[in-house]
C-alpha cells in the first residue's frame, strides 16, 4: 500500500505546481521514513545514492544534453528559424493547404536542428499564426499544425528526450539481463535509439501531411491557397535550406554513420550552430567556410596519416600531417572565436548560456530526484507488485506493453514528458524488457508515446508555449479543438510503430548490426 500511496502523491504533488524535483524528493524521503516505522524500509538502501548521482554527473552520454539545448536555443535566438519559416511559407502557400504543411516541414527541419519543442512552437507561433489566420485559415487547423509540428522535436533525432531515454533504457535493459542470469551484457546506445526513431518520425511527419492535403481538398474554405505573390528564388530557398540542413547532416549523419558519438556529435552541433549564430549577426563571410574547410581537412588528414602525438621518430609524412592537423586545428579555433565574439557582442550568447544553464539544471536536478524515487519505490518492494501486476496480465508481453502504452499515454494528461521518463521507465522498462522484447523497438515506441503529452489538456506544454503568444482572436478552445485530430494521428503512428517493428528496428540493424 505505500508504494501506491507513494506513487498518488507524487501525482497529486505535481498538479499543486510546486516544482517537481522538491515532490520527488518530498515524496521519497516521506515514505521511506514510513516505510522504516512499519518496518517495511531498510534505510540503509539510501546508501547506494551518491554513487548514483555521481554517475549521473559523470556520465559522457549525458554531456550530450546541455550541448543540445545550446544548439536548439541557439538557432531560434539567431532567427535562423524565422528565415527558414518564412521562405518555405512563400514556396508552398500557393497550393491548397500549402502553409499547413510548410509549417509541418519546418516542424521537422528544426526537429533535427535543434530538438527544442518550446522554441519551435513560439516561433512558429509568432511567425506562421497570424500569416495562417490572416489568410482565413481555420484557426484550430491553424493551432493544431503548429503545435503538432513543435512535437516532432521529441521524436526527430536529435533529441533530448532521446538522451535521457537512451540512458534509462540501457539501464534496464541491462538490470533485465542480469534477473535473467545473462554472463554477456549487452547494451543500448543513444545512436541506436536515434537510429530506431528516424523512420517513426518521419511516418508522423507523412501522416501529418496527408491528413492536411486531404482536408484542404475536401474542405478548401479550411485552408485556402494564398493569393500568387512574389516567387521565391532559388538563392533564397538554398539560403535558408542549406544552413540548417548541413547542421543536420553534421550532427545527425556524424551518429548514424559511426563517426561520432552522441557527445561528440552534439558538440559539433553547438560549434556549428554558434557560427551560423555569427554568419547571420555579423558581416564577415569567412569564418563558417574556414571552419567547414578546417573539419574537412582534419578529417582527410586523419584518414591518411598517424596524427598521435608523443611517437618516438614519426615518419616524414606522419610530421607532415600533424602540421597540417595543427593548421587546421588553428583555422577552426579561428572561426570559432570569431563566432563566440560576435554573438556576445550581439548579446545572443549570453541569453544562450542562461536559458541552456536553466534547462539542464532542471533536468539533472530531477534525474537526480527520480533515482531517490525509485530507490525507495524499489526499497519498498514496488518492484515486485509491479511485476507481478504485469505478469498477470493476459497476452504475455503483448499485454504488458499496451497497458504500459496506456498509462503512459494517460499520464501524459498530468505529467511531463522527462517527468514520466525518468519516474515510469526505470520501473517497468526492467519487467517488460526480461519479456524478451527488443529494447530499441520498446525505447522508440515510448519516444512516440510521450509526443502525446505535449498535446494533451490540462497540461500540454504545446498548448501553453502556444497560448502565450496566440492573439487574443484565438480562443484556448480553438488550441484544444485544433490538437485532437493530431493526436489521433500520433496514436495512428504509435499502432503502426508497434504493428510492424521493423519500422524501429531495421535501420538500427543495418547501422550498428544490433
Amino acid at each position: 500500500m505505500l508504494d501506491i500511496l507513494m506513487f498518488a502523491t507524487l501525482c497529486a504533488g505535481i498538479l499543486t505546481g510546486i516544482p517537481v524535483v522538491f515532490i520527488l524528493t518530498g515524496a521519497s524521503l516521506l515514505f521511506g521514513a514510513l516505510g522504516w516505522a512499519f518496518g517495511v524500509f531498510t534505510p540503509s538502501l539510501l546508501g547506494a545514492l551518491p554513487p548514483r548521482i555521481f554517475g549521473t554527473m559523470t556520465s559522457e552520454v549525458l554531456v550530450a544534453i546541455p550541448l543540445f539545448v545550446f544548439m536548439g536555443i541557439m538557432l531560434e535566438r539567431s532567427k535562423i528559424a524565422e528565415d527558414l519559416l518564412e521562405t518555405m511559407g512563400r514556396l508552398f502557400g500557393t497550393m491548397r493547404g500549402g502553409l499547413a504543411i510548410s509549417v509541418t516541414i519546418v516542424g521537422a527541419l528544426l526537429a533535427a536542428s535543434t530538438g527544442i519543442v518550446g522554441a519551435t512552437v513560439v516561433t512558429m507561433g509568432l511567425m506562421a499564426l497570424p500569416a495562417m489566420l490572416r489568410n482565413r485559415y481555420d484557426p484550430a487547423l491553424a493551432c493544431g499544425t503548429i503545435c503538432a509540428a513543435g512535437t516532432l522535436g521529441q521524436i526527430i533525432p536529435p533529441s533530448t528526450v532521446m538522451v535521457i531515454l537512451g540512458e534509462i533504457i540501457s539501464a534496464a535493459y541491462q538490470q533485465a539481463q542480469l534477473a535473467k542470469g545473462a554472463f554477456s551484457i549487452q547494451t543500448v546506445s543513444v545512436g541506436q535509439l536515434f537510429a530506431g526513431s528516424l523512420l517513426p518520425g518521419l511516418l508522423l511527419v507523412s501522416l501529418y501531411i496527408l491528413y492536411q492535403a486531404v482536408l484542404a481538398w475536401a474542405r478548401p474554405a479550411v485552408a485556402p491557397a494564398l493569393p500568387a505573390g512574389e516567387k521565391v528564388s532559388r538563392e533564397e530557398v538554398l539560403g535558408a535550406l542549406v544552413p540548417p540542413i548541413v547542421l543536420v547532416v553534421a550532427v545527425l549523419g556524424s551518429i548514424l554513420g559511426g563517426i561520432a558519438t552522441p557527445t561528440e556529435a552534439a558538440s559539433v552541433g553547438a560549434v556549428g550552430a554558434s557560427l551560423l549564430a555569427a554568419r547571420r549577426v555579423s558581416p564577415a563571410r569567412w569564418p563558417a567556410p574556414l571552419a567547414l574547410a578546417s573539419i574537412v581537412g582534419l578529417v582527410v588528414l586523419a584518414s591518411i596519416f598517424d596524427l598521435r602525438l608523443g611517437r618516438a621518430a614519426p615518419p616524414l609524412g606522419d610530421q607532415l600531417g600533424v602540421a597540417g592537423a595543427a593548421l587546421c586545428a588553428a583555422g577552426l579555433s579561428a572561426a570559432i572565436l570569431h563566432a563566440l565574439l560576435v554573438t556576445g557582442r550581439s548579446g545572443v550568447l549570453a541569453g544562450v548560456c542562461r536559458a541552456t544553464t536553466t534547462i539542464t539544471a532542471m533536468i539533472f536536478a530531477m534525474l537526480i530526484g527520480a533515482t531517490l524515487f525509485a530507490l525507495v519505490f524499489r526499497g519498498l518492494g514496488g518492484d515486485d507488485m509491479v511485476h507481478a501486476a504485469l505478469s498477470a496480465i493476459p497476452g504475455g508481453a503483448a499485454g504488458a506493453i499496451t497497458v504500459v502504452m496506456v498509462v503512459i499515454f494517460a499520464l501524459g494528461f498530468f505529467l511531463d514528458f522527462v517527468e514520466i521518463c525518468i519516474i515510469v521507465i526505470p520501473i517497468v522498462g526492467p519487467i517488460i524488457l526480461q519479456m524478451d522484447v527488443d529494447p530499441i523497438w520498446f525505447g522508440v515506441l515510448v519516444a512516440v508515446n510521450l509526443q502525446t503529452s505535449f498535446l494533451t489538456p490540462p497540461f500540454g506544454f504545446s498548448l501553453f508555449y502556444l497560448r502565450g503568444v496566440a492573439p487574443e482572436s484565438v480562443g484556448t478552445a480553438d488550441i484544444y479543438r485544433g490538437i485532437i485530430p493530431f493526436v489521433a494521428i500520433q496514436l495512428v503512428g504509435l499502432g503502426l510503430t508497434a504493428a510492424f517493428p521493423a519500422l524501429a528496428t531495421a535501420l538500427p540493424k543495418a547501422l550498428f548490426g544490433a
